[in-house]
């Protein structure tokens, strides 16, 4: 299994510098704050997706139509997004859950089962997945473009290095994501994100000033007992 894939880099060797960059900072900033901005990662995510998607299916029709179903498509997935963010999050599970089991024993059977449970867990650990997706997700951009950044200052071959550096590529990327997962909950320690900016905490209610002659009672008074029924019958009063 290749993380940092060379058919990837052959692809995207003809991106410029300008593209490069600006993915290598994408992919950063969703490894540093993938959890504390995943309203945004998700909601610009499915956006652009469902944008390209509209893109692609309008194409046939030719004209104006190519936009219009673009733009329609990619709003109604912008609007939809948080309510479909725990469905990612199930699938996403589902799917990671299916190919690690896949890739450690290729002859395992009743798949099925394995990507429910994923799914599931991925839904009940909701959190932390986001972190280690949106980590991995980072890692990965940002290696990719990092690397095609270099090819031209270095003067290499991207995806052959890639392609004979399989495993200590692996290993960087996994050491990246673990780095990732745990700056990102060290960044939501510091301050929640669900919190919207700019609300202000409700002020306490100014206490009246107390008089300075006023001293509190260390102790309070005790409640007088009512009188039982012989004290009514035989009223005695206390010695002074």
């Amino acid at each position: 299994m290749q993380l940092i894939a060379p058919d990837i880099l052959a692809e995207a060797r003809g991106l410029t510098p300008a593209a490069a960059g600006t993915l290598c900072v994408l992919g950063l900033a969703l490894w540093l704050f993938g959890w504390r901005w995943h309203r945004f990662w998700i909601v610009a995510g499915i956006t652009l997706a469902a944008g390209l998607l509209g893109l692609s299916a309008g194409r046939a029709a030719g004209g104006t139509r190519v936009m219009a179903g673009g733009i329609l498509l990619a709003v109604a997935g912008g609007m939809l997004a948080l309510e479909l963010a725990k469905v990612f999050a199930f699938v996403a599970g589902g799917c990671g859950a299916w190919l690690a089991v896949q890739w450690v024993f290729p002859q395992a059977q009743e798949l099925w089962a394995v990507f429910l449970s994923g799914g599931l867990f991925g839904l009940l650990l909701y959190r932390p997945w986001t972190m280690l997706l949106t980590s991995l997700a980072g890692a990965l951009v940002a290696a990719h473009a990092g690397l095609l950044l270099l090819e031209p200052v270095l003067r290499f071959d991207a995806a052959a290095w890639a392609d004979a550096h399989q495993a200590a590529l692996n290993g960087v990327a996994v050491g990246l994501t673990v780095l990732g997962v745990l700056i990102q909950a060290v960044a939501d320690r510091e301050g929640p994100a669900d919190e919207p900016e700019g609300k202000e905490k409700p002020a306490k209610k100014p206490q009246p000033p107390e008089d300075e002659g006023d001293i509190p009672d260390a102790e309070p008074e005790l409640a007088e007992k009512p009188p039982g029924r012989w004290r009514r019958l035989f009223p005695f009063r206390k010695a002074g």
